[in-house]
């Protein structure tokens, strides 16, 4: 499996008055930067068969925005993506064929963790996504067994790619 790994964009900040954490939206900054960023994801990395997005607005903003750079695919919700654990959505992407590209747009600190996990490394830190950052693994087997780092890009590096 080719799975490609998506931070949402920048959000509308946490503990904003009057907006709960699941309701936060990207910014108009976020949308315009994660919009040139998806360009340049769409440059370097082909168009994935399922799009899995977490239900929460500022996921779901963020795949659509993928979604329309890729052309030709609609983000489906996955609930995993928003309050899962690392193993949950594993097991998840374990259900896929091996031939299949995903990708899964996601939030923080799941998505380093999952990253760090897939790579065999306990340095999560390391592996700690910018808003709007993207990785792409190669899974050659099964999910719990492990992948190989392709690439890991900020979103100044795919926007440059546009």
């Amino acid at each position: 499996m080719k799975l490609t790994i998506i931070r949402h964009g920048i959000a509308v900040a946490s503990g904003t008055k009057g907006i709960p954490d699941d309701e936060r939206p990207l910014t108009k900054k976020g949308r315009r930067r994660f919009r040139r960023a998806a360009r340049g994801l769409a440059h370097v990395c082909r168009t994935p068969d399922v799009l899995l997005t977490s239900p929460l607005i500022r996921a779901a903003e963020t795949a659509a925005i993928a979604a329309n750079a890729w052309g030709g695919i609609t983000p489906v919700s996955e609930p995993l993506l928003a309050h899962g654990s690392p193993d949950e959505i594993l097991a998840l992407l374990g259900k896929f064929p091996g031939d299949q590209r995903v990708a899964v747009v996601g939030h923080e600190p799941t998505l380093s963790v999952l990253l760090a996990r897939l790579l065999g490394s306990a340095k999560v830190e390391r592996f700690a996504f910018r808003k709007g950052g993207v990785a792409h693994v190669t899974v050659p087997g099964s999910a719990a067994e492990g992948a190989r780092l392709e690439w890991f890009l900020r979103p100044r590096i795919l926007r440059a790619l546009a």
